[in-house]
């Protein structure tokens, strides 16, 4: 009976939360594509949410049939032409039609409608972030702290570069730091790089070189994650902060600057895995995104919106990279097809869709292994 009672506790409080999280990030996702395909006259066949066989659904008056599908991992626009969900084109089917089908086909819209239609997409994930984040600003506000140094801890960086208590930290490798959290998200993302930090003490400003030191913390969760620190500790950290609060402007702008903050950082920690600073383990999948999901329920309606934003800018990023299959892929295609005058031969798409594939797959076995090896240890 324990068994069971922690079986549906998981369930209803990790799977049933991601499910809900995902579906609305993929909803929008998908009607990004849908509502530019509409407005550019293609002709669209179906708009699911989720893979495989159909749970339920209907057919509105042009003929899309809108529908939840039984795997809850993704989902789709299928446009009129396309020879499956992955929008890769049928040149037979799309040579044997009438004029008038071409012209409503995605295939054979014009090369403009077709990038707007596949670029939507994305743009709606970061739309959604932006509009996440705006609304939590102004309802929640945000708990901040000035970037005073309350305290230094023994044996780091920042003792060994000297750094005091009362310093305030104004500039890190020349661009400004106006909250401890710029601090710490500059120096989360740079791990054993040499970084140079501007204080005031005394009315004087003194530039201080350090290196953050590579520490592997464990958030309030038990998520293991290597992170660069060096070792100040803030009145925030000891619980001491103002709660900031924005006007509807106010909260916009910040929803865009969160929404860019999330981009940078993901793109930063992709070129230090690359270059061998991080490791890429912390790379999750779908158990550590339910995971993560189920523990931020825990905290409340705020927490899980402020995940959903993350992810959304996540899924955005992910659709965009130049991948056959995924959005970006395509509009990769479109670019080559820009200058050449021409599309890419079937062959050619064909043997390109299917490393795609492999790529993804490759992708989603490695970050599953890295859930498993977490929960594991």
């Amino acid at each position: 009976m324990d068994v069971m009672t922690g079986l549906y506790a998981f369930v209803m409080g990790n799977i049933v939360t991601f499910i809900l999280v995902l579906s609305l990030l993929v909803f929008v996702h998908e009607m990004g594509h849908y509502l530019v395909g509409r407005w550019s006259g293609i002709r669209i066949l179906a708009f699911s949410v989720g893979f495989g066989p159909e749970i339920f659904g209907f057919t509105d008056r042009h003929g899309t049939r809108w529908k939840i599908s039984v795997i809850p991992l993704g989902g789709y626009v299928r446009f009129f032409g396309d020879e499956d969900a992955s929008s890769k084109p049928d040149s037979d089917r799309l040579a044997a039609m009438s004029e008038e089908d071409r012209a409503r086909s995605f295939a054979g819209a014009k090369l403009w409608k077709r990038a707007a239609t596949v670029a939507a997409g994305p743009i709606a994930n970061f739309l959604l972030a932006i509009a996440i984040f705006t609304v939590l600003f102004s309802v929640y506000g945000r708990m901040i702290a000035d970037p005073v140094v309350a305290e230094v801890k023994p044996e780091t960086s920042a003792a060994a570069a000297g750094i005091l208590p009362g310093d305030l930290l104004v500039a890190i490798d020349g661009g400004k730091v106006e909250t401890f959290d710029d601090v710490r998200r500059y120096v989360g993302m740079r791990p054993g790089q040499k970084i140079v930090v501007t204080i005031e003490r005394g009315g004087q400003k003194l530039d201080v070189p350090m290196v953050p030191q590579r520490v592997d913390t464990t958030d309030q969760f038990g998520n293991k994650m290597e992170v660069g620190q060096i070792g100040i500790v803030t009145d925030k950290d000891a619980g001491n902060f103002r709660l900031q609060t924005y006007s509807p402007l106010q909260a916009l702008r910040e929803g865009v600057i969160a929404t860019g903050e999330i981009v940078t950082g993901t793109f930063k920690y992709i070129g230090n895995v690359f270059n061998g600073s991080m490791r890429a383990d912390q790379l999750g999948g779908p158990i550590r995104v339910a995971q993560a999901s189920g523990q931020m329920a825990k905290l409340g309606v705020g927490a899980v919106l402020q995940l959903a934003a993350a992810l959304s800018v996540s899924i955005g990023l992910l659709n965009l990279m130049p991948v056959p299959v995924l959005d970006g892929g395509h509009l990769m295609f479109y670019a080559v097809e820009a200058v050449r005058g021409k599309p890419l031969g079937s062959k050619t798409q064909e043997i390109a869709f299917r490393i795609g594939l492999a790529m993804i797959l490759t992708l989603m076995v490695f970050t599953t292994w890295n859930d498993i090896s977490l929960s594991a240890g």
